[in-house]
């Protein structure tokens, strides 16, 4: 007589993979950041980039590549 097994079958164990709730929810979050991606890039293409008018630094950056100082040495 066989020896009666004590490890669940790893379909008793784990169950099918899709019957996975957290994989289900890990696929979506997935899908949902990929559409969100695409959106955002969609979005920023439909809209213009106009320059701004100033002629201060912005956050330390200046605004424009030339200087007003004479040029380099």
């Amino acid at each position: 007589m066989p020896a009666p097994r004590t490890e669940p079958s790893r379909v008793e164990a784990g169950g099918r993979w899709y019957r996975q709730p957290i994989l289900w929810l890990g696929i979506a979050v997935f899908i949902a950041s990929m559409i969100g991606c695409v959106w955002i890039i969609v979005a920023s293409t439909r809209s213009a980039d106009i320059p701004l008018e100033t002629s201060h630094t912005v956050f330390g950056v200046p605004a424009s590549a030339r200087s007003s100082h004479g040029s380099p040495p």
